[in-house]
């Protein structure tokens, strides 16, 4: 889980577009990527295991290590800044095109500046997203950001696709419900993939993020802190923990990552010290949801006089990374990215 403003919309994750109004409770977040694009001057490039998009001289289009060819790149843009950061770092890895479906009273307008082709529909349309994508020749499309949940219940009008979706489902969850709406892409040719591969140094190598060596007690903490986070993330309960000389100080529950971490500052007593570790679930879907740490995160973590944050190395998003850097070095906290377990 994760606080709401940071989510891609969250520092952890973002809010499920259209689960609560499947009547589920879960916040996720929404991405696509697509493959078509002018014959003109081509920018391309490789998208390796890494997650980094390497730029290409050969003149050939952009494949993944799995073979996968892009050329273009859709993005259901939800609110929050995240699908704006998200279209800016396509931009540096020299993405061709960029095409976003957006939501009504939702999605920033400042999204039609950074793309290329910009379709608005509103909440629940799933059959007007889709043909967002389809009638610009995409077929890749990824998540970015997350709806309002008091607009999920206000004048909610779900299309026949949407309606058809939802009475299908047996079992209405996040996983459940955006691997259905994958499907109904996938039937219409866009493929849901995982936008890792677009976000660059956003998404952070293992090593240290801000300046400085983290202190032998405070990677103590980490180790500790990683270990117990990834077992409570398998368990579904939360993907956050603040540590202490070995103590767990708190376990991030249903009130998300900024009040587990003000709860776990406060539990570390008047000189703080705490370290907070971020992980993903071990079985992760990224195309649907990714942990995120924004500047958010990093005022939640000086409230709580937190002395490292540190976040998993290829499964951790940083949102708006520059900021983030800035406000952690301003605020004494060293940021550290580390491999999984």
């Amino acid at each position: 889980m994760a606080h709401a403003a940071d989510r891609v919309p969250t520092s952890a994750r973002t809010r499920n577009v259209l689960a609560p109004a499947l009547a589920v409770k879960t916040r996720p977040v929404v991405w696509f990527t697509p493959s078509s694009r002018p014959a003109t001057k081509r920018a391309v490039f490789q998208l390796h295991d890494t997650h980094r998009i390497l730029p290409c001289h050969h003149g050939k289009p952009a494949t993944t290590s799995a073979g996968m060819t892009i050329e273009s790149l859709g993005i259901i843009a939800g609110n929050g800044d995240f699908p704006l950061v998200l279209a800016r770092a396509a931009r540096r890895q020299n993405v061709p095109r960029l095409v976003a479906v957006a939501f009504e009273g939702e999605t920033k307008p400042e999204i039609e500046t950074v793309v290329d082709s910009c379709r608005w529909v509103k909440i629940g349309q799933l059959n007007k997203l889709i043909a967002g994508f389809t009638s610009e020749g995409i077929t890749r499309a990824v998540m970015a950001g997350g709806i309002t949940p008091s607009n999920l219940f206000k004048n909610l009008r779900l299309d026949w696709r949407m309606t058809r979706v939802a009475m299908r489902l047996k079992t209405r969850n996040a996983e459940t419900i955006f691997g259905a709406i994958a499907e109904e892409m996938k039937a219409d040719g866009v493929t849901l993939i995982d936008p890792r591969p677009v976000l660059g140094d956003a998404i952070p190598s293992a090593g240290p993020v801000t300046k400085g060596r983290l202190p032998d007690k405070l990677r103590e903490d980490v180790t500790f802190g990683l270990k117990i986070a990834k077992a409570v993330s398998a368990l579904d309960i939360g993907q956050t923990v603040v540590v202490k000389r070995g103590t767990v100080l708190a376990v991030e529950g249903f009130e998300g990552t900024d009040e587990c971490i003000r709860r776990g500052g406060a539990l570390a007593g008047d000189k703080g010290g705490a370290v907070v570790v971020k992980v993903s679930k071990p079985n992760q879907d990224f195309r649907f949801d990714i942990p995120c740490v924004g500047v958010n995160t990093v005022a939640s973590c000086h409230g709580g006089k937190v002395s490292a944050l540190a976040m998993e190395a290829g499964r951790t998003l940083l949102l708006d990374k520059d900021a983030v850097v800035a406000a952690a070095e301003k605020a004494d906290l060293k940021i550290v990215a580390v491999e999984s377990l």
